[in-house]
């Protein structure tokens, strides 16, 4: 790997990253020494690249910043068309619509020579044959996801019975077959998933809920994590 496409990664790598991340472990994914990416974090820091951290703690890219576009290597160029297909499969119209536009987008901005990538790539994802229909307006769904709002669902279990609940939309969760709106539910005074194809009606309201949507999935993530932890005990 050349030095700058080095740097690059570097920089996708600490973007990416939710926390600190060590040398090691960015030594370890470039396949490279960690004398190596200490010389190239001082480079991008030498750049004004907003780096902060130190040897042996990790380090993190400030937000807010922004490198001048670059090429798509063929295998980034795979795994956004291999994303894309399979959300045209399983998604909802509205992103199904969404991702085939976005398989047309990517293949009109790349160079010629990448293009077969795009229309003819290496990997493909099928459409599921048994996929469930939504029985609620998907896009209005992750409009309250992102304004925080709640929804009040008529929802009917598996054994048919029926309840009324007012949520507060975490996620949506997309399987192989169902979509699964993840929520904390006020009746339960806890978080609760709530299959698509299972909803009866549902009222959109204006009403935001207390909890800054970022919160409430951070508090969403340690509630799984607990779970898991439990299951494994």
């Amino acid at each position: 790997m050349r030095r700058a496409e080095r740097l690059f990664q570097i920089i996708q790598i600490l973007r990416r990253a939710r926390g600190p991340i060590t040398a090691d472990a960015i030594a370890t994914e470039l396949e490279t020494s960690k004398r190596s990416v200490y010389r190239d974090i001082a480079a991008l820091m030498g750049q004004r690249a907003p780096i902060r951290g130190e040897a042996g703690l990790g380090y993190v890219l400030e937000d807010g910043y922004d490198m001048p576009p670059l090429m798509l290597t063929p295998d980034e160029i795979e795994a956004a068309v291999l994303g894309a297909q399979w959300v045209a499969g399983r998604g909802d119209p509205a992103l199904a619509r969404a991702a085939e536009d976005l398989i047309a987008k990517i293949a009109s901005a790349v160079p010629e020579t990448l293009r077969p990538h795009v229309l003819e790539p290496a990997g493909r994802a099928f459409n599921s044959w048994n996929v469930q229909a939504d029985a609620i307006d998907m896009t209005q769904v992750r409009t309250s996801i992102r304004t925080g709002c709640k929804i009040v669902l008529d929802y009917c279990d598996e054994q048919g019975r029926s309840t009324q609940r007012t949520i507060w939309p975490v996620t949506v969760g997309y399987m192989e077959t169902v979509r699964l709106l993840i929520a904390w539910c006020e009746l339960r005074a806890d978080f609760r998933t709530f299959r698509t194809d299972r909803v009866a009606g549902a009222q959109f309201l204006t009403e935001r809920f207390p909890e800054r949507p970022a919160v409430l999935r951070t508090k969403w993530r340690r509630y799984m994590e607990t779970e898991r932890r439990r299951r494994d005990c």
